[in-house]
């Protein structure tokens, strides 16, 4: 991966409308206002939902009426319609880009079964497969068509394209593109092209991971400019974020699972391949089902413990990063991490894999000082150039900040995404159990968190609104929201 050595200029971000928080699967009270009928009467026929919520139907109806939209929207807040129902309403076949290659037999398939005539195009296909969905696009025969990005780096998916009537462009993930972020993929930096190839076709651009620096580059790099901003309030009320002291990890999970979630279905993730094999087994041999997933499995294993988790009930999915992106199961009842995640947007998304279905949920970690001295030392020795890992560091920083933080957790949560000023919510650790301030007795100083450095509290310098301390000489920069880059 190609990292960039000076960091993007960021362009000012448009007037947002701010769209309302969110209800599983569909956003905020029942608003039809100015919803084209003809949508209105698509998402009853096949979605089978009365209203819209939110500002689904302005979103809807900017598609419709030839408009491009960015969208933020939290995970579980009903994105997927927001490009889908316009697809039904214009003519032609909607193109959806989309990293989640393999997920899109899936998606097809839930598509199928509500009457959607959706395909795909991605490497897993033969070339049988793929001729036969690129003859159904060229017959008008799709309403959806889904397409890995890296198949339009050619001209031939180009020409494909050229071949049918598109309704409209919808990049999925597109948070995806910033090159500074915490999963930046290089296709998606070709995808400027559409608009220079179609600039008569409306494209819709979403996330649910987005800094205000990242919302700006997803803007400049799609070149989004003149598109009508739709930001969510990235509040999840019914997640609870629990951080406790890491010792003896697996047993503090097992004892969380029995506890609190036994018989229900959650998320592990582990920061490497070999912890999600022994977690895995940890928990099976203790009587919990528990499966491992991760890039090192072969596809078939992959694609069989996927199967089961969306489709059984009350496993638990132990795996590191590569997996989550576009699961749809709303039943998540926990999703835990027994390693400090690389970034707060890592952390958000991960973790917003839980309680898709509004119902009490939570988000628990255990955390320790060998996991940032792990994660330093990874940054350090890591590829890139000096101001990538400048910027990762900046990343972990922050999430230390998060962990370390003696007020809300979740207040400081959604600062980090600029929506500051949240009173204290009720429903985290740190305000249903207080802990002690900086510089009490019950607050034992801490070393500084960087392995080069042997320095203690007494000679260095707190990150501004946290209780951890960083050497001088690399201490991050003070900014409004409590250390936390934005």
């Amino acid at each position: 991966m190609v990292q960039p050595s000076v960091m993007p200029a960021q362009p000012v971000l448009p007037a947002q409308s701010a769209v309302p928080a969110e209800q599983p699967t569909l956003v905020g009270e029942p608003d039809d206002r100015a919803a084209d009928g003809l949508a209105l009467a698509e998402l009853r026929r096949v979605w089978g939902y009365e209203h819209f919520r939110g500002d689904q139907a302005a979103i809807v109806d900017t598609l419709i009426d030839g408009g491009d939209a960015l969208v933020l929207m939290p995970t579980g807040g009903g994105k997927s319609l927001c490009y889908q129902v316009p697809s039904l309403v214009r003519e032609g076949t909607g193109i959806v880009v989309s990293p989640l290659i393999a997920l899109m037999a899936d998606q097809v398939d839930a598509l199928a079964a509500l009457g959607v005539r959706a395909g795909f195009l991605n490497s897993t296909q033969t070339h049988e497969q793929r001729r036969a969905t690129e003859a159904a696009y060229r017959s008008g025969e799709l309403d959806l068509l889904y397409l890995a990005p890296e198949r339009l780096r050619g001209e031939e998916t180009a020409r494909l394209l050229d071949s049918g009537r598109i309704a409209l462009f919808a990049i999925d993930e597109a948070h995806c593109v910033s090159q500074w972020g915490h999963d930046f993929r290089p296709d998606y930096l070709q995808l400027s092209m559409l608009h220079e190839r179609w600039p008569t076709v409306p494209r819709i651009a979403l996330t649910a991971t987005a800094t205000r620096e990242t919302h700006a580059e997803i803007a400049h790099r799609l070149q989004l400019q003149g598109a009508r901003h739709f930001v969510a309030d990235f509040d999840r009320p019914n997640i609870t974020y629990r951080i406790v002291a890491k010792d003896n990890p697996r047993a503090q999970l097992l004892a969380f699972l029995r506890d609190e979630h036994p018989g229900e279905a959650g998320i592990v993730y582990c920061l490497s391949r070999n912890s999600v094999e022994q977690t895995a087994e940890y928990l099976a041999a203790a009587g919990v089902p528990a499966l491992p997933y991760h890039a090192g499995l072969d596809r078939h294993t992959r694609a069989s413990n996927q199967a089961r988790f969306l489709r059984e009930e009350g496993l638990v999915m132990v795996a590191t990063i590569a997996f989550g992106m576009g699961i749809d199961k709303p039943d998540v009842r926990f999703v835990a991490h027994l390693d400090l995640p690389k970034s707060v947007e890592g952390y958000y998304q991960e973790t917003g894999r839980a309680g898709r279905d509004g119902l009490p949920s939570t988000a628990w970690m255990t955390y320790g000082l060998a996991d940032v001295v792990q994660l330093r030392r990874m940054i350090e020795s890591g590829e890139g150039d000096a101001a990538h890992r400048r910027r990762q560091g900046q990343h972990l920083d922050a999430m230390l900040a998060l962990c370390e933080t003696v007020t809300c957790r979740r207040s400081q949560l959604l600062a980090y995404f600029g929506q500051e000023g949240r009173a204290a919510c009720g429903n985290c650790d740190t305000c249903t159990q207080p802990r002690p301030t900086p510089g009490t007795a019950r607050s034992p100083p801490r070393s500084c968190c960087r392995p080069s450095c042997a320095s203690t509290a007494a000679g260095s310098a707190t990150a501004p609104g946290t209780s951890s301390t960083f050497c001088s000489a690399s201490a991050p920069p003070a900014s409004s929201n409590s250390a936390i880059p934005t």
